[in-house]
């Protein structure tokens, strides 16, 4: 093993990435030194991209955490794993020794560090990262779909939280990309799912992978919820939309005794109808990122084909043309899942 010097992207504040040579150290012990193939851009690449989050990554850091990858070598007491195997990684590095970590929730660590935020990330050749944060990928699974998991692992979360159980109606309050993985891990679970968004491109999106809609501004959407059930309502409601209007809708579609998962991450405290929840006796649910049974499960939803990455995959970029592909997604209002194709191995 040996240093080497890899193509990075670097974000510098200010809207800005420069791609520049960094050096790759060996990994060390207890980690897996990646060649990375693609990492998608998610919604907090782009809260970095707008200077909301400098505060925490400063102004020299490689972003990503959407990714796939070949291992290309092992540090010193690594095993399970040998270099050329496919693999994806779950970005947590926890503490191990807050009251979370201890009770068995490691994945919401007091300290907890997220790779490609609060370290560098996989927009570079090359990516050292702990043993422990890699799941292998089946054979067949292509690395750009492979990509997906990450995100998908997510909704895997939300959906295991939120206990949803076979036959059960199910509302999903926002259509981007989270919105309709969940909606993809809710209708595995054997959900009766519909998707609320207001975007016509998202609608057609999910309406394409088979979801029934119901756009808000066009259709009451309590009335057209109490409709598909019979007046029941929903049992379980995800809201992903992030909006003060999806918060108002996520009480007013909930039933008896719903569950609702607030998936979304809110910038401003949005008003909660309280008396609902005393009315109806429901449950909020919060749900943060993800555990490895999460992944798990994303992984094999992705190779059962639960996915249609090819429609979810809006566009693929390579490394060198990194700031474009950020400025295009930030000024697309149809754009599902941008990628960047970081190394050659497809």
């Amino acid at each position: 093993m040996s240093t080497q010097t890899v193509k990075a992207a670097v974000y510098r504040g200010n809207k800005t990435f420069s791609v520049e040579e960094r050096t790759a150290p060996p990994p060390g012990p207890g980690e897996v030194r990646l060649a990375i193939a693609y990492c998608g851009i998610c919604g907090t690449d782009m809260h970095v991209y707008h200077g909301n989050m400098d505060a925490r990554v400063g102004f020299d850091r490689v972003l990503g955490h959407e990714m796939s990858a070949v291992v290309e070598s092992l540090g010193d007491g690594v095993e399970g794993f040998a270099p050329g195997q496919r693999v994806v990684v779950r970005p947590l590095q926890p503490c191990g020794e807050c009251p979370a970590c201890t009770a068995g929730h490691s994945h919401i660590c007091h300290k907890l560090k997220f790779l490609g935020l609060d370290t560098d990330g996989a927009l570079q050749g090359l990516w050292s990262v702990p043993a422990h944060t890699l799941h292998h990928l089946p054979d067949g699974l292509a690395l750009d779909h492979a990509a997906l998991i990450e995100p998908l692992a997510v909704a895997c979360h939300d959906v295991r939280l939120s206990g949803l159980t076979e036959g059960e109606d199910a509302v999903v309050i926002g259509g981007g990309p989270i919105g309709v993985l969940v909606a993809i891990a809710a209708r595995a679970a054997g959900g009766n799912v519909v998707i609320s968004e207001v975007n016509e491109h998202r609608l057609a999106v999910a309406q394409a992978m088979g979801f029934d809609t119901i756009n808000p501004r066009e259709t009451d959407l309590a009335e057209a919820v109490n409709a598909r059930t019979e007046g029941k309502a929903a049992e379980v409601v995800f809201e992903v939309s992030g909006t003060q209007a999806g918060v108002d809708a996520m009480t007013a579609v909930a039933g008896t005794r719903a569950r609702i998962v607030m998936v979304a991450i809110h910038a401003q405290k949005p008003q909660i109808d309280l008396f609902q929840f005393f009315w109806r006796e429901l449950k909020l649910i919060g749900a943060r990122v993800y555990e490895p049974e999460d992944y798990e499960r994303a992984i094999a939803l992705l190779a059962q084909g639960a996915v249609d990455a090819e429609r979810f995959i809006t566009d693929i970029s390579p490394l060198s043309e990194v700031q474009a592909a950020f400025e295009a997604l930030d000024r697309s209002p149809t754009a599902m899942k941008s990628m960047i194709k970081v190394g050659d191995f497809d």
